[in-house]
């Protein structure tokens, strides 16, 4: 009789010679395997008709969960449904703000038994728990992250403290939730999906596509691909995210900082000739960094570029073209976002607006976001921080001051303004706008056209939002 059981991350088979996805143990003179292939291997001895005995899962109890007040919209039932008919395993693709939780929380309905939910920041984790209690209200939902260690039936987990306890709770829940999931693929994070026996998986986002294709790997780790994917402007149409469009605004740099800039930047390139090093592929940037340790030469190089891009990012042009949009936009709601932490603090001293960091402490943070989804703040400005895993209230216009090229990164900040549709006082729709604001004849103009390259591909086909260009201001 075949006998599995779990070991720290894996399964151990005894009583056969040879099985896929296994290795032979020559400790134990046993096959071992990734606690993953869990339900890859029950479902090879079942269609091989081999006899065996399962003692992996030892799942903790749970009661029958009652979900309440939730219902699906068209397009969270087809994604559940298109889910559900390829065995509850795979990724569902959904546009920020179109109601990934709630689908989240019928998944779990639907498979009934011990869920863990992994996310990848505690913002996410409080919201998560937040939106689970209220709905599922006949179970305590437990934490691990933040100095919390509470495992229940349904429990929501950091990325950090899931990949530190991976080993000794893999087969405590028969489903698994990766929020955000394109974090998965990460080299550390990875061993998450690797040592949990979950048979059922789940990844949820609203960009998987990684600049580095680690995404994938998405199928081995969530148990298949994209089994359902659907876009913002199809979302726009049918009225559940606002319509958008995209204006891109470049700036000139004072003759001071143009020169300046071409100095820096010169020199930058001079020492990367040096070096013998092009920034052509993905990963030429941090290689940079890996030699900046050891090597003079790719120290003065990476010194070089960050003042260029201090002069491109922080140009005094920038905040004159900022002041204007915002005159022109009085009383709308505004998000700008930078990539620093220094223009987010010299904006918010400027204008005297808020400013959201990670430096931000929690009731801070509170105070901001009520504010601005109360009306108290029309105008707030931050770093990376609200990128994902914010719940953010609406906002009708966006402003990229500075940023990278990453398309994740312009799509998350773009489902920033998509939450909701966006009506005026007479009833018609209104489209949200984001503008991104680059210092022409620097770097940031190729940032920006990597930006809507990205777009451009994740919306493939169809239908894009309107892009504009504005030069010479």
């Amino acid at each position: 009789m075949v006998r599995l059981t779990y070991d720290r991350g894996t399964i151990v088979i005894k009583g056969l010679m040879h099985i896929p996805f296994a290795t032979l143990d020559p400790r134990t003179n046993s096959l071992r395997a990734q606690a993953l292939n869990y339900y890859d291997i029950i479902r090879y001895l079942r269609e091989s008709d081999i006899e065996y005995t399962d003692h992996v899962l030892e799942l903790i109890p749970s009661p029958h969960f009652t979900v309440i007040d939730v219902s699906l919209r068209e397009y969270q039932q087809k994604a559940l449904n298109r889910w559900t008919r390829v065995g509850m395993r795979g990724c569902v693709v959904l546009p920020t703000g179109s109601g990934k939780t709630i689908l989240g929380i019928k998944s779990i309905e639907k498979i009934n038994s011990a869920a863990l939910v992994v996310v990848p920041t505690l913002d996410l984790m409080n919201q998560w728990t937040e939106v689970l209690s209220k709905h599922i209200t006949n179970t305590s939902i437990g934490n691990l992250g933040g100095g919390f260690e509470e495992i229940e039936a349904i429990t929501v987990a950091t990325y950090d403290s899931a990949y530190i306890r991976a080993s000794s709770l893999g087969n405590k829940f028969s489903f698994v939730i990766f929020d955000e999931v394109h974090h998965l693929a990460a080299p550390g994070y990875r061993s998450i999906a690797e040592q949990l026996a979950a048979p059922y998986r789940l990844g949820l986002t609203a960009t998987i596509e990684r600049e580095d294709k680690l995404h994938l790997d998405f199928p081995r780790l969530v148990g298949g691909g994209v089994v359902f994917e659907i876009h913002p402007t199809e979302l726009a149409k049918s009225k559940h995210l606002a319509s958008y469009e995209i204006e891109r605004m470049q700036v000139t740099l004072t003759p001071q900082e143009q020169n300046e800039y071409q100095r820096n930047f010169g020199a930058y390139q001079l020492c990367l000739k040096k070096l013998g090093i092009r920034m052509n592929y993905h990963g030429s940037f941090r290689r940079l960094i890996m030699m900046s340790t050891r090597n003079k030469v790719a120290r003065e190089a990476l010194l070089a570029r960050n003042k260029a891009m201090d002069i491109a990012l922080n140009s005094k042009s920038k905040f004159e073209i900022l002041r204007k949009i915002l005159a022109e936009n009085s009383g709308v709601k505004t998000i700008i976002f930078t990539q620093h932490n220094s223009l987010v603090y010299a904006i918010a001293n400027e204008f005297l607006i808020p400013a959201i960091t990670h430096r931000t402490d929690k009731s801070e943070r509170k105070d901001v976001l009520s504010g601005f989804k109360e009306g108290r703040y029309l105008v707030i400005v931050t770093s990376k921080v609200l990128d994902e895993g914010v719940d953010v209230p609406d906002a009708k216009l966006g402003i990229i001051v500075s940023g990278t090229g990453s398309g994740r990164e312009f799509i998350q900040r773009l489902g920033r303004l998509l939450r909701p549709k966006l009506t005026s006082t007479d009833g018609t729709d209104q489209k949200a706008k984001l503008i991104e604001v680059i210092s022409s004849n620097t770097s940031e103009t190729g940032t920006s056209e990597r930006r809507k390259k990205a777009l451009t591909r994740i919306n493939q086909k169809r239908k894009k939002g309107k892009m504009k260009e504005v030069t010479n201001i």
